[in-house]
């Protein structure tokens, strides 16, 4: 491991201009590469202040062995020669996008003298034009079923296009009108390319056009009396309607656009795109996004249309959450890939940020998604133990995890919530919230919420005989109602939302109950640290490491169980005060009347006599209700 002092620049030798910068390890394999208005400016910050980088970036440097910069004109190059060089490179600490999964194209093969209509995956060919991408296959094929009454391209493989046009006899397609048959001669060449020109035109947006078309020959039909010709074109129309119900109508017929929305945490990051083309949303692409390096929603955003525009489609707007951090030199290399205009925006109102909202609520799902599938590998719930098992020094997998996080506003209402991991699965049944008594700041909240949950330890201990003699016949379930008692299992592991002073106030309580089997541990949310009680520095985890994954996720269960508690608590605590100032009335009168009204609102909408009809408030009582909630 080298110290970045060894490879650093010489004072004077980086120039002040534009340019890619690129970092090696000690075997020459670049490890990362970026970008900088000033090459100057930006190198010397890796190596001024080492303490001060990002645990991520101090890896990187430690990593790293050498670096090597190349100076470019404008910002557009440097953005060119980046995104190449990630490309042709793959360096291990720059962001990476991975398809959350294989998205279906509809594909017309024009570069074929017959083209073919079909459903394509992967990488994209040369002479043929993409629609989509599709959620699932079998969408398209729906599609492409009703379509084909109108423009029967042919849709067969070379093998079965070759072997018909042999034997003389179209395939079955053919016989029911759903191929114009080109394999036997029906249609010429120039005659089957048309139809799949119009095709592509129906799906890239240009559908009024055809349904006119049809509509008037339909009435031509009627009218010499052509009755079936016209039915058959009737149920043509119907046909191309139903195909584009099936793509939702969003925003006007002129706009193209495509739609990127984030949701992220601070391990990983989901990104869903949704195609709007002739106002249509006619695809949805989602990747996820391993977060390697410290990196922002405009970094992020920069990345992954660098990245999915380098051979794909670019429409004539592409709207963002947010925009990246050199706006202007992004949508320049846009518009000059596109060879037009390209503009790059965030929407603030109207129906392009209403969709955008849906698009960043599919990312959010997608997210979701995504840890759960991740989470419910036994292989890798395993691995995660063990890695945390190793970073901390036990002596074995924590299989039982508690995790504590505190929550109030302002010092007022705290709350702390209990959460349990158990084999690296949630344990909802063994979830515990508690009122704190103390209002002292974080760190005396945490020692009194630990030491309230293990003196109930200690206590069910005493209650099974387990401090006297270790009874196999006593334990954790009660033995009247065969339920668990509710604090009898200890945790391996204890870890709480915060850094180091936070991990030792939970050491302490347990170290004054005389608890030594339960090791502690602080996860500080900023930098994702996992800290010791005692240590002045914290334990630094891989980014990637499953260990800190499983981590991230129990202080985020927490911390969630903490505010949902919280924001109940501060909601019920509101509605009882209003009432506080009306004599005589008791907790008991207090409750039947909010759930009488359903909320205090209606309950301050409340004639006398409505508020008569609860049992137990009599017309003097209701009275002074009125007058004291009147009055706030």
């Amino acid at each position: 491991m080298a110290s970045p002092l060894s490879f650093r620049p010489k004072p004077g030798s980086i120039p002040e201009s534009p340019g890619v910068y690129r970092f090696r390890d000690q075997h020459g394999r670049v490890i990362y590469v970026g970008k900088a208005k000033s090459l100057r400016q930006r190198l010397n910050s890796y190596f001024a202040d080492f303490s001060a980088l990002h645990p991520r970036t101090q890896t990187m440097l430690t990593t790293a062995a050498d670096v090597d910069w190349t100076v470019v004109g404008t910002e557009v190059e440097a953005l060119q020669l980046e995104y190449s060089w990630i490309k042709e490179f793959d360096p291990r600490f720059n962001v990476k996008y991975r398809d959350d999964k294989s998205y279906p194209y509809l594909a017309v093969t024009m570069g074929e003298d017959f083209p073919r209509v079909q459903v394509m995956r992967g990488a994209r060919r040369k002479g043929t034009r993409y629609f989509g991408p599709y959620s699932h296959a079998w969408a398209i094929r729906e599609t492409v079923d009703l379509l084909l009454r109108v423009f029967p391209v042919r849709t067969c493989s070379a093998g079965v296009f070759k072997r018909a046009g042999q034997i003389g006899r179209p395939c079955l397609l053919g016989y029911i009108d759903k191929c114009s048959a080109p394999c036997v001669g029906r249609v010429t060449p120039e005659e089957h390319r048309e139809l799949a020109e119009d095709f592509c035109d129906f799906m890239a947006g240009n559908t009024s056009r055809f349904i006119r078309r049809l509509e008037k020959d339909m009435r031509d039909a009627a009218a010499v009396e052509e009755f079936e010709r016209a039915a058959r074109l009737r149920d043509d129309i119907q046909a191309l309607q139903r195909a584009l119900e099936k793509q939702a109508v969003v925003l006007g017929d002129a706009t193209d656009a495509d739609v990127i929305a984030l949701a992220e945490d601070q391990l990983e990051a989901a990104v869903q795109v949704f195609y709007v083309r002739g106002g249509r949303i006619r695809g949805q692409r989602g990747w996820v996004v391993d977060k390697v390096e410290e990196t922002t929603p405009g970094a992020l955003v920069e990345h992954f249309l660098l990245q999915i525009y380098a051979e794909g489609e670019i429409p004539r707007e592409v709207l963002v959450p947010t925009l990246p951090p050199e706006p202007a030199a992004v949508t320049e290399l846009l518009s000059e890939q596109r060879n037009a205009k390209v503009e790059l925006r965030v929407p603030q109102r109207g129906d392009k940020k209403a969709l955008m909202e849906t698009v960043e609520r599919n990312a959010k799902e997608s997210l979701a998604q995504h840890k759960i599938r991740r989470a419910s590998d036994l292989t890798t719930r395993s691995k995660a133990l063990q890695e945390i098992a190793d970073a901390l020094d036990l002596d074995q997998a924590p299989l039982r995890v508690e995790c504590y996080d505190v929550s109030h506003l302002q010092g007022e209402t705290v709350v702390a919530s209990m959460v349990v991991f158990e084999d690296g699965l949630v344990r909802k049944s063994e979830y515990r919230r508690f009122a704190v008594k103390t209002k002292e700041g974080d760190v005396a909240s945490i020692y009194e919420v630990i030491q309230r949950r293990f003196k109930r330890y200690l206590e069910e201990r005493a209650n099974t005989g387990e401090l006297a003699a270790e009874d196999a016949g006593n334990g954790p379930i009660d033995p009247e109602t065969g339920k668990p008692r509710k604090f009898a299992y200890p945790p391996n592991l204890v870890v709480v939302d915060g850094a180091g002073p936070q991990a030792a106030a939970a050491q302490r309580a347990l170290d004054e109950l005389g608890i030594d089997d339960v090791a502690v541990c602080g996860l500080a949310k900023r930098l994702e640290e996992v800290w010791l009680p005692g240590d002045d520095q914290p334990v630094i985890m891989p980014r990637s490491s499953e260990g800190l994954y499983l981590l991230q996720r129990v202080r985020d269960e927490a911390h969630r169980f903490a505010i949902t508690y919280h924001r109940s608590k501060r909601s019920k605590t509101v509605k009882e005060s209003a009432l506080d100032g009306v004599p005589g009335l008791g907790p008991a009168r207090k409750q039947a009347l909010l759930k009488h009204f359903g909320s205090l609102k209606k309950l301050k909408e409340a004639t006398v006599a409505d508020i008569c009809q609860v049992p137990g408030i009599g017309q003097s009582t209701a009275e002074v209700i009125v007058s004291t909630l009147k009055g706030e």
